[in-house]
């Protein structure tokens, strides 16, 4: 029947999961770490960051355990040579053109793959300023791994604002208020949800990096509160 479980093997253990289920899914069922960077569980799963790759029956190319599904009696191995290579390689990549020294699950990821960080010595930077538009957060692109965990929840995942979106082509790829609007103009409601996926500092709220900035209680009080005109003129907190 087309409803029954299905069986498979991950690193040596049979597991059966329902049909549709994906590897990550699977390897989650049998208490298996996969490290995901892209995948959240409050958005869609789409494959982007490929550091959870496993082997599938020693296919050709390595499978994305997020998005790819279980296939009966097929052999997974989540951590054989092929794959930590992988992953280590993504990983050095990363590092080499973005800033994760606030990104704590990936440094985590880099260490337990003995990733080399000076690899890819000439390789470019991610380079901008940090964007400081709002009361709520700033945006800081030198810390994003576009993960995409953002646009999704500010989009059809969660809130259905749609006030992020992509811009530019490869590595000038960054997150974005279409139109580089400023983000009290954008459809931004200011749910914070962008916040709340984002696996490194390239979104923060205005608070905390106040404080690291040394900021006063008095500039904090300024800085987070949003101004409003009075009548007769000035601006009011």
């Amino acid at each position: 029947m087309t409803d029954e479980p299905i069986t498979l093997q991950i690193d040596g253990d049979e597991v059966s999961v329902p049909r549709g289920a994906t590897l990550l899914d699977a390897a989650e069922q049998a208490g298996i770490d996969i490290p995901v960077i892209c995948y959240h569980e409050a958005t869609t799963p789409n494959g982007l960051c490929r550091i959870c790759v496993v082997d599938v029956d020693d296919g050709r190319v390595l499978q994305p355990a997020c998005v790819a599904e279980c296939q009966a009696d097929s052999k997974v191995r989540t951590r054989n040579d092929r794959v930590e290579r992988s992953r280590r390689t993504i990983l050095e990549m990363l590092n080499a053109s973005v800033n994760l020294e606030q990104a704590p699950e990936i440094q985590g990821m880099m260490a337990d793959y003995e990733a080399d960080q000076t690899r890819f010595p000439d390789a470019r930077r991610r380079e901008a300023e940090v964007i400081d538009d709002n009361p709520f957060y700033v945006r800081d692109y030198e810390q994003c791994v576009l993960c995409w965990r953002c646009v999704q929840v500010c989009a059809e995942d969660a809130q259905f604002t749609f006030a992020l979106t992509l811009k530019e082509r490869g590595h000038e790829t960054s997150v974005a208020t279409a139109y580089d609007i400023g983000m009290t103009e954008s459809p931004c409601v200011f749910c914070g949800q962008c916040i709340g996926v984002c696996p490194t500092g390239a979104l923060k709220p205005k608070m905390e990096w106040g404080m690291e900035q040394g900021w006063t209680a008095e500039e904090l009080r300024r800085n987070t509160r949003r101004a409003r005109k009075r009548e007769g003129g000035g601006d009011g907190d």
